[in-house]
């Protein structure tokens, strides 16, 4: 029997307790001690540390502060062994909140955190003098944020995982200014370079049109990236040297370091000399980047009086392409069919994903498998009350599309979060003719596309098959489908809408995108109207593509099985969405400086162009090595969703697709593949080998089959017959099913061919 005074007791583990109790439990201020030299001074609450009180750790780490239910929770400081010091929320034992931690190198953060680490809004100041003030993600700098280098220099931008990636300006200590993109850290894309003492928008005003302050207030945390042309309009400028190549670009830094203001100083721009000086102030440089390597670079001058003001864009939105289809929603009408959109998405996941899971049944496909709810705008018993005007929704088959979702291995509350959060959606240009509008989800994981009747009626069709086949194959390149959802407006005019996979949600910059359908009437686009994400035709692209062997086989593999199964529905006029992700070449410099010159920070080697160049597959700049599920991300994309592929360099194992100094990702069929894009050669041109030598590039591959619900009707079959008078039939686009997936196919071959 314990015969310790009341409010002490000491326990068999060598544990010693006093102060108040209730009963025979802790309760009101007490000490405990624990038998490993841990001490807590402070409030109990029936056997539990709750309140406020002192926990001091055998270690010497030490907390001062709020307690609940035995876990840090509230506001408190905590001195780690390292002497780094934590003041802020807590929640559950972990930084969550607001608080402020001084690192033991005296490094300081000071802003928003969740589950342990930065998130939000933040700044971070090193002991070198740098600093960083915007948005952080999992302890990382990422989103809106503006960085401040200790030599002067600054840029104000978009971060991902660390590194600067997206749009952005950066500013150099000695006043020049450069407007561009980044990716992964390197600049990549066209941008325009102002040097020091020359005219250029106003930072602080260009800062607020990318909807951030440029003392790191924020007002908004999203923003489109930057439009070079509208740069360009900015100084009214006109071109005033000819298209050249250098190579002095150099290679960009990480987000840690700034970047070297030498090496954007240009050649032409020392060559002035100082009796043009007064013509210096007029001057900048449209200059495009492929992953930190300069590969051209134009000089522009202004064509107006200096006192003229410049005005930064109102909005860096591009403009959307004329629509023959639905034109009526602009404006206003746009914004109502976004939030209308969000709303009954929100119902339908809400209303379905609690029903038990069970199969499919042949009822689930028919015509009464239809859902319908009316949104007053004032709201409902079944329905909030929203900002929109009063609308209708039908939701088309939600017990297939709630199985095909899972079967995708989507979560129901991710995808309801990534369409439905407060970012909302994004409408983008559509590269086709039909007239859809499209909008793009807040992390780009899911696009949104109008549908006419016609192809809602073909979708709902072929859906059983559909399911079966996706099914039956996880590999498929055909579009995922997550939802298929109807709205009708207030004055009647009904809007279709289909939810799918994006399938170019990548980290990875896409530099080119291709629509390959196998013909070749009409397939090119026009070169004034190819911009930097213009999707382009069969006889745009001017490369073929070589890849693993066994990658390539499970590629062909699927195109077959996916081509019979659109064959088998009578579908035409699919085709395949092909993104490139370029990596820079290491003879890409050898393109951009004549044989034996010399570039600002090494030289270079001149070339031998009776050399055939030996490639190799998988390419040098990217390397394959065996899977580690641990190593990579493999939650499943709103794409692809299927196994990891093997490859024949890798002893037929799983594989990781290596970036050197940017990633390692998993391959999958029709993502992350990599494969040595080259010239196709032309027989007719002496200087064919020229070519072939110096245009190889290491690619990483992403594709998908898209556009799938054109029927070859009785319209497809009369048209067929029109055209085949004016054209040869094999050219054009409309053609009879069977032939259509034979010359896709075949087309595909030549894109990537076989190894010899």
């Amino acid at each position: 029997m314990d015969t310790s005074p009341p409010g002490e007791r000491e326990f068999s583990n060598g544990d010693f307790y006093s102060g108040e109790v209730k009963g025979l439990l802790p309760h009101g201020k007490g000490k405990y001690s624990w038998s490993d030299g841990t001490v807590y001074e402070g409030d109990w609450d029936e056997g539990k540390i709750s309140g406020k009180g002192k926990l001091i750790w055998s270690s010497g780490a030490r907390y001062e502060g709020d307690f609940s239910g035995g876990y840090l929770h509230g506001i408190g400081t905590m001195t780690s062994t390292d002497e780094s010091v934590y003041s802020g929320a807590w929640r559950m034992n972990v930084r969550h909140g607001l608080g402020r931690k001084e690192y033991c190198n005296s490094d300081l953060y000071d802003g928003s955190w969740k589950e342990g680490s930065q998130e939000g809004r933040g700044s971070y100041s090193w002991t070198n003098g740098n600093r960083y003030i915007g948005n952080w993600k999992k302890g990382r700098m990422c989103g809106r944020g503006v960085m401040r280098w200790a030599n002067g220099d600054l840029f104000d931008g978009f971060w991902l995982n660390g590194s600067r990636h997206g749009s952005g300006v950066y500013k150099f200590a000695d006043g020049s200014l450069y407007f561009g993109t980044w990716s992964r850290g390197l600049k990549d894309g066209k941008g325009i370079f102002y040097p020091a003492g020359s005219k250029h928008p106003s930072l602080k005003k260009w800062c607020r049109s990318l909807e951030y302050d440029d003392t790191g207030k924020f007002v908004l945390s999203r923003s489109s990236s930057i439009d070079v042309d509208e740069l360009r309009s900015l100084s009214n400028v006109t071109r005033s040297l000819s298209m050249k190549t250098s190579s002095s670009g150099g290679t960009a830094r990480t987000s840690w370091t700034s970047d070297h203001p030498r090496d954007l100083t240009s050649k032409s721009a020392r060559s002035l000399g100082s009796g043009e000086g007064q013509e210096k102030n007029r001057i900048a440089y449209e200059r495009e980047y492929m992953q930190g390597v300069l590969i051209r670079e134009s000089m522009i001058t202004s064509s107006v009086d200096r006192s003229l003001k410049i005005r930064p864009p109102s909005t860096l939105t591009k403009q959307v392409s004329a629509r023959t289809f639905m034109t009526f929603l602009t404006g206003e009408h746009n914004y109502h069919l976004m939030l209308n959109l969000q709303l009954g998405i929100r119902y339908t996941v809400g209303k379905i994903t609690p029903v038990p899971r069970r199969e499919v049944r042949g009822s689930d496909f028919g015509k009464k498998a239809r859902t319908v709810m009316f949104f007053p705008r004032d709201g409902s018993n079944l329905t909030p009350p929203h900002k929109s005007i009063d609308f209708s929704w039908k939701d088309y088959c939600p017990m297939v599309f709630r199985n095909l979702r899972e079967m995708f291995k989507l979560d129901a509350a991710e995808y309801m979060m990534s369409i439905c959060g407060d970012d909302g959606l994004t409408e983008i240009c559509s590269p086709g003719k039909s007239g859809s509008i499209f909008y793009l989800s807040q992390d780009d994981r899911f696009v949104i596309k109008t549908l006419k009747k016609s192809e809602l009626k073909v979708l709902l069709k072929m859906l059983p098959r559909y399911y079966k086949h996706v099914g039956d194959h996880e590999n498929t390149l055909i579009t995922k489908f997550f939802g298929v959802h109807r709205i009708t407006l207030k004055w009647g005019k009904k809007v279709r809408f289909v939810v799918m996979g994006n399938m170019f949600c990548t980290e990875l910059k896409i530099h080119r995108r291709y629509d390959l359908k196998g013909s070749s009437h009409g397939r090119f686009t026009e070169k004034i109207k190819i911009q930097e994400k213009t999707t382009l035709k069969d006889l745009d692209l001017a490369y073929e593509f070589h890849m693993d062997k066994l990658l390539r086989e499970a590629l062909f593999k699927q195109i077959y099985l996916d081509c019979a199964f659109l064959e088998s529905l009578q579908i035409i006029d699919y085709s395949l969405l092909l993104g490139l992700h370029f990596r820079a070449p290491g003879q890409l410099n050898d393109i951009l400086e004549p044989p034996n010159a010399m570039s600002d920070q090494e030289s270079v080697s001149s070339v031998d162009v009776g050399v055939t160049q030996e490639l190799s597959i998988p390419p040098k700049g990217l390397l394959l090595v065996t899977h580690e599920p641990n190593s990579v991300n493999t939650v499943p994309g709103p794409h692809i969703r299927g196994s990891t592929l093997r490859a024949f360099s890798v002893g037929e194992q799983e594989v990781d697709l290596i970036l050197p100094g940017t990633a390692r990702l998993r391959v999958q069929l029709g993502v992350n593949m990599p494969a040595q894009a080259h010239h196709k050669l032309d027989e007719d041109k002496e200087e064919s080998a020229t070519i072939e030598l110096f245009e190889v590039y290491d690619v990483v591959v992403y594709m998908g089959i898209i556009d799938i619900l054109q029927e070859y009707n009785t319209k497809k079959k009369v048209e067929h017959k029109c055209k085949s008078l004016q054209y040869d039939s094999m050219t054009i686009s409309v053609t009879e099913p069977t032939i259509y997936s034979k010359r896709f196919v075949d087309f595909l071959h030549k894109v990537f061919p076989e190894e010899m």
